[in-house]
């Protein structure tokens, strides 16, 4: 397996990494030791267990074997708890809305169609309601570059998760 371990998860990074001979599965367990690393920071609500989520990085490599190349091919993404993924419940930080769908939201089942892989569900502010990202039953997520700090945000577990490496960012544009 080639060293990940400074791996940046934007496109472009992305790209080249696997034309250098990575596959989606040692992407899916550098993003899997990357989230254990951080564990006892409340990133997440929930995870797609690292079988699963090998299993889809196995499966799209299977599909680029035989041809199917798809636009978004082995792209990690994460997506807010109060946004439905199939299989991992969605609770919107609050345990008693708590429930399990059975379908993908719109957006989520098109980037897994496109070959994008999901990580799982980030923490938020209560029903998205807050403004700096401490009204959570699962913990206040900390800041990636100072965890004296708090994260901020009603999406600071999808910000933190995207920031130290555990789903697909945006890459730089620059102004000319």
């Amino acid at each position: 397996m080639p060293d990940l371990s400074q791996l940046s998860l934007d496109f472009a990074s992305l790209q080249a990494a696997y034309a250098g001979g990575a596959t989606p599965a040692d992407v899916a367990r550098e993003i899997c030791r990357r989230a254990d690393a951080h564990g006892d920071n409340p990133i997440w609500i929930a995870r797609v267990p690292r079988e699963a989520l090998l299993r889809r990085a196995r499966s799209l490599a299977a599909e680029a074997k035989a041809g199917t190349i798809l636009p978004l091919y082995g792209v990690p993404f994460a997506v807010k708890d109060n946004i439905d993924a199939a299989g991992l419940p969605t609770t919107a930080a609050c345990p008693a809305f708590s429930y399990l769908p059975e379908r993908n939201a719109t957006v989520v089942q098109r980037l897994l169609d496109a070959g994008a892989m999901l990580v799982g569900k980030t923490n938020l502010d209560q029903f998205a309601t807050g403004l700096v990202g401490t009204r959570s039953p699962y913990g206040a997520v900390r800041n990636a570059f100072n965890p004296s700090y708090i994260a901020g945000g009603s999406s600071s577990g999808s910000a933190v998760a995207v920031t130290l490496g555990m789903a697909e960012r945006t890459p730089k544009v620059h102004a000319s």
